[in-house]
């Protein structure tokens, strides 16, 4: 395959590098819509995964056993900034299963909301596993575990019978069998899942749009959608593209950040799923391509991109904050 450069950076006027992109737009009932680059790349899915690997928990039975909040299962599906309310929802999720943070075997790093991480280190306080990105996600696992009496020790072992549950539902929702789906580590430690870029997007289609999904399925499907919709700060944080492309679209869109330059895209009711990937895995051309390819798309209204300008054309700033460049999408979505 021919590649192009599709995501441009400028610095003065003069193209300083360039960043390859593949996108997959789907839709239930015509199958590929739109592409660009190789959308049957083989890719792994990362944390966007994480609403597809809820669904397991609802259907459990987990969120009325242990009564769990729709706030509580958007925080299963993100990707957090981990600011205090964030921490205080993954808190809260272990204390409800009779855990703590000792449970948590997603290992600590600083927020991602840096105004939080300076208070922390002015204050001396060393981040723990509840600041973890993942910590949410962790949680939801120990949930699952508690709701099906499974151990809590090992969860994180690919033949626990959580990871057994959410490998199966990325297999359903993907329509790649279990056994042909590649799995390796992803950074908190759980295993991650390598699938064609388009059955991503397939995955995205029927969880915005499950009903033609057993119902008990499709009603998970509604309950992660519904909860993201309405708490989209518990999925990312304020300064966030996940968060800011709900509020933007007024929920018609929602979307999930996976490292290494992931990013898939629902549009409940529509029958639409839209992924991503950076080739380089470079997370500052993803939110371009991104927020072009949905434009393109038609997904995407003119006023809403506005309200999401700084993240389709971002400007390239030094150190004392002046502009110097941006980044900008050079490409075009081709339709099936």
């Amino acid at each position: 395959m021919n590649k192009q450069p599709v995501i441009t950076v400028y610095r003065g006027g003069m193209v300083e590098s360039e960043h390859f992109v593949h996108i997959a737009a789907v839709k239930l009932d015509e199958s590929n819509v739109a592409s660009c680059g190789d959308a049957e790349r083989w890719i792994y899915a990362r944390s966007s995964a994480k609403p597809l690997q809820a669904i397991p928990l609802v259907e459990s039975g987990a969120m009325e056993t242990f009564g769990l909040t729709d706030a509580e299962l958007a925080l299963v599906a993100a990707s957090h900034n981990g600011e205090e309310r964030h921490v205080t929802l993954a808190a809260g999720i272990l204390a409800k299963l009779g855990l703590d943070a000792s449970a948590l075997k997603c290992g600590a790093h600083d927020p991602y909301h840096k105004p939080t991480a300076e208070a922390m280190k002015a204050a001396g306080i060393k981040p723990t596993a509840l600041h973890n990105n993942c910590s949410g996600k962790h949680s939801g696992m120990l949930a699952l575990a508690k709701a099906i009496g499974a151990p809590v020790e090992d969860y994180m072992s690919v033949r626990h019978p959580v990871q057994q549950r959410m490998l199966a539902a990325i297999s359903s929702m993907s329509g790649i069998p279990a056994d042909r789906i590649r799995l390796g580590t992803d950074g908190c430690g759980v295993p991650v899942f390598g699938l064609p870029l388009a059955s991503l997007a397939l995955a995205y289609a029927r969880l915005g749009t499950p009903d033609d999904l057993e119902p008990v399925r499709a009603n998970a499907c509604r309950r992660i959608v519904g909860a993201i919709r309405e708490n989209p700060e518990c999925l990312a944080g304020d300064d966030r593209f996940d968060t800011q492309l709900i509020r933007a679209t007024s929920g018609k869109l929602i979307g999930k950040l996976g490292a290494d330059g992931v990013f898939a895209v629902a549009m409940p009711g529509t029958g639409c799923g839209l992924a991503v990937k950076i080739g380089d895995g470079g997370v500052r051309a993803l939110y371009p391509a991104v927020t072009e390819a949905l434009l393109q798309l038609g997904w995407l209204s003119a006023d809403e991109a506005g309200k999401l300008a700084d993240f389709h054309r971002p400007a390239l700033l030094n150190w004392q904050g002046t502009v110097v460049g941006e980044i900008v999408p050079d490409f075009t979505m081709v339709r099936s």
